[in-house]
């Protein structure tokens, strides 16, 4: 009579502590790449109405990278000490650490090139050397993200109290490395700890900027290096689990769209008000910090008299989003009691409408803005400052942080407490995965394509999909809506607000008021 194999050991929750490090690594490059690239690459002379072409290779590359990369890394047998999932994680990291470098001496090695590097000159060498590692650092930062959700899926064996601790673990980290990011980004004296970023071709801003990237790769090399040696992966996931693993991937581009025929009116539904709901918030992601340099403090990147009133600007805006982060955290406590008592539905149609009348606010200190007169000095008002810095922090509580994306437990029953970590944002990495905007629209558009007989892996593209079609709308269209109306970023905003409002009213309306209750006191999703 054979003998049953002994159970494996459980990780210990310290070394889960360890293996969800990363996170803190690469989020604290994501909240550079959001507060500093925007205003960077018009310094280097990109206009602002093309700024926002540069973002397209967020939505195309976590389109086909992403799912491409968790395909490979689940089915990959592991090779090497490392396991499946930690080469994918460590090539991750180090595609990430050379694409910052990259981005981040754009300036320097564009004057090899041969650019004028006359201030308010167009700097074409740099430009294309910023093009390549951006998309290169979109990449990677896609790449990573697949592998580090599913390595705390496999160490945890779905185990829901211990899913729980790998969650809040990995929310910790993304919060840690969010608020650091931006703090990052906020401060103007990083060029004096390190002197030699200042160069002829890189002025005080850029050699922040520099710097500022230079830490990154710093603390994501001890946070990869600290998950990637944690602990050792789980050589076998037993039976069949090792021909389909307990994290189902998501659906790939072409499969998705035999499936639009069985979907009925509720999918479509949470569709769309995904849809208008990221065409409220991308306008927002794209043009954050450099609303408050140009509006706020009137300045401009590529005029040299009004340069450095601008980064004043940007580094004011980076605080700000460092508060937003703050409020992240907070609203993040007390989202899944709200979704259990008033329902997912209102709880997102709130969220949207909070978020249209942050843009609309937006817009009235635009305007106040405008029509103020300002100091000698060209410091805005206090009042008006701090009436920026508000909303901003305001836009973190439909911002709220998700520590999980909610699926199907071994019961087929939909969860919010037996859920696994997600990586900054699913598809595009933008925040650390969003409570409202992520992952109640996955909720319900994942109970409502189970009952249709599909699965979540296709679930998740079908909503990607959602989000990346009004990404690759606004930035194809926002830089070009700005210009036609006069330069600026209020025209962008309007339409955000207007979407935003517009899907808070198909949420209320349109969309059933379905609860998520935990599965700790034995719920569903009803």
């Amino acid at each position: 009579m054979a003998r049953t194999a002994p159970p494996a050991r459980k990780v210990p929750l310290r070394q889960l502590l360890r293996a969800a490090s990363v996170a803190c690594g690469v989020q604290f490059g994501w909240a550079l790449q959001l507060s500093l690239l925007t205003p960077y690459v018009q310094e280097l002379g990109i206009p602002h109405a093309f700024a926002s072409l540069v973002w397209l290779c967020g939505p195309l590359s976590g389109l086909l990278v992403q799912p491409l990369i968790g395909h490979l890394s689940d089915r990959v047998a592991p090779a090497s000490p490392l396991g499946r999932r930690r080469p994918f994680i460590a090539a991750g990291a180090a595609s990430i650490a050379a694409a910052v470098l990259t981005v981040g001496f754009s300036s320097d090695l564009g004057r090899l090139f041969g650019d004028d590097i006359t201030p308010g000159k167009i700097r074409l060498g740099a430009i294309l050397v910023y093009l390549v590692g951006f998309w290169l650092l979109d990449v990677g930062n896609n790449a990573t993200q697949g592998p580090c959700r599913a390595f705390l899926a496999d160490l945890t064996e779905n185990d829901p109290r211990r899913t729980r601790i790998a969650n809040a673990y990995f929310s910790l980290f993304m919060a840690l490395g969010n608020i650091l990011g931006y703090a990052t980004g906020a401060y103007s004296g990083w060029y004096r700890i390190f002197p030699f970023t200042v160069t002829p071709s890189c002025s005080i801003s850029c050699a922040n900027l520099k710097s500022a990237f230079l830490l990154d790769i710093i603390i994501l090399v001890i946070t990869t290096y600290i998950t990637v040696a944690s602990v050792q992966e789980p050589q076998s996931f037993g039976g069949d689990e090792a021909e389909h693993p307990s994290t189902e991937q998501e659906a790939f581009l072409w499969e998705l769209f035999g499936s639009f025929r069985y979907f009925t009116l509720p999918v479509w539904m949470v569709l769309i008000v995904t849809a208008l709901t990221w065409i409220g918030w991308f306008p927002f992601i794209l043009f954050d910090t450099d609303w408050m340099g140009r509006e706020i403090y009137r300045g401009s990147p590529d005029n040299p008299g009004e340069s450095q009133n601008y980064h004043d600007g940007v580094r004011m805006g980076s605080f700000g989003l460092m508060l937003n982060s703050v409020l992240l955290g907070f609203t993040s406590v007390v989202l899944e009691k709200l979704c259990r008592k008033w329902g997912a539905g209102l709880v997102w149609g709130v969220s949207n409408i909070l978020m249209a009348l942050c843009f609309v606010a937006m817009l009235v200190i635009t305007y106040v803005a405008k029509n103020m007169d300002y100091p000698p000095s060209g410091v805005p008002p206090t009042g008006i400052v701090i009436a920026s810095l508000v909303v901003f922090t305001i836009l973190g509580a439909p911002l709220a942080v998700s520590n999980r994306i909610i699926f199907f437990d071994r019961n087929n029953r939909l969860s919010t407490s037996n859920s696994i970590v997600c990586c900054p944002c699913s598809l595009f990495n933008l925040f650390p995965c969003l409570q409202i905007t992520y992952s109640i629209p996955y909720a319900m558009a994942a109970s409502r394509v189970e009952n249709l007989g599909l699965g979540q892996g296709l679930a998740m593209g079908i909503l990607n999909l959602a989000i990346v079609i009004p990404q690759v709308i606004v930035s194809l269209g926002s830089g070009p809506w700005d210009q036609l109306f006069g330069g600026g970023n209020a025209p962008a905003f309007a339409v955000a607000a207007g979407a935003s409002f517009i899907g808070g009213l198909v949420a209320i309306l349109g969309l059933p008021r379905a609860r998520i209750s935990s599965s700790r006191r034995g719920g569903t999703h009803r």
